[in-house]
């Protein structure tokens, strides 16, 4: 088992990290998947966009490595509800990596949605998801122009949970630390180099003010994680993964509906199944 502590709570009901080898063997997987998208996409490199959380900083580490400074453009899209603190951390990891981003303003393309149908811009959920998706489609903007692939930062955890906005951060052509429980996440980051401060950063999609993801789920991401990977994943009953986490019957009920609920965002939209004519 991997020797950094510094990326499991005390709380952890379950230790998801990677041993040594496993973990430098998901390091190499992830940097070749890199490089095999942009090459089988004849791309000339990837964007991607930077908030300042460990998801997407852990990306960029990785893109850095796969592919060089000089093919990763980042993008740094604050909004009036970002925090400065997350807009300068992406910053900061842009110039500690030495690539090459943009700082572009979403507010004023956000606020032409607003006003187009005000009925709906009171409408926190709404309006956070507008947010999202302007973001997205700034990443494919810039990633057309460039021949570039727009990198996903999705995790496994968000994925099964349905954390992620439908056609806005999941509006990518991959995510290469898609199969990484968050606890995994941060492990990995800690491994490629990310500072200690950002591998620990209470998580926040910032989709309004003083949003957090665990506070939004109803559960830390540890608690989220092990419940993930041995009830939903894994084959434990309900009251099996009571008892073996120490968790309660309700929080398993809140990852399993987080997970039914969210089944839809995982598939392509469906079509009616064809008719024998």
């Amino acid at each position: 088992m991997s020797t950094d502590q510094t990326v499991l709570s005390d709380t952890a009901p379950l230790d998801l990290r990677l041993s040594d080898d496993e973990l430098e063997a998901t390091h190499e997987h992830i940097l070749q998947f890199i490089r095999d998208v942009v090459d089988d996409a004849g791309a000339e490199g990837a964007v991607l966009g930077l908030s300042g959380g460990i998801d997407s900083t852990t990306t960029a580490y990785l893109a850095v490595e796969a592919l060089g400074t000089e093919n990763l453009h980042g993008l740094v899209m604050p909004s009036v509800v970002n925090t400065d603190e997350n807009m300068s951390d992406a910053e900061r990891v842009a110039q500690e990596l030495g690539i090459e981003y943009d700082v572009v303003e979403i507010q004023p393309i956000a606020e032409t949605f607003f006003d187009t149908f005000p009925e709906a811009a009171d409408d926190r959920m709404a309006a956070g998801n507008v947010y999202v998706r302007v973001r997205g489609v700034l990443n494919y903007f810039v990633a057309n122009h460039e021949n570039k692939v727009v990198l996903g930062t999705g995790n496994r955890s968000e994925a099964l949970a349905g954390y992620f906005t439908k056609y806005g951060d999941q509006a990518v052509d991959c995510n290469p630390i898609g199969n990484l429980y968050k606890q995994q996440v941060r492990q990995l980051a800690a491994h490629v180099g990310v500072a200690e401060d950002l591998v620990m950063k209470t998580p926040s999609a910032e989709m309004w003010s003083g949003q957090t993801d665990e506070e939004e789920m109803g559960m830390d991401y540890d608690t989220l994680d092990a419940i993930l990977a041995l009830h939903v994943d894994g084959p434990l009953s309900k009251s099996a993964t009571t008892t073996h986490l120490d968790v309660t019957e309700a929080q398993v009920d809140r990852v399993v509906e987080l997970y039914e609920r969210s089944e839809h965002k995982r598939h392509t939209p469906p079509a009616p199944d064809p008719l024998d004519l």
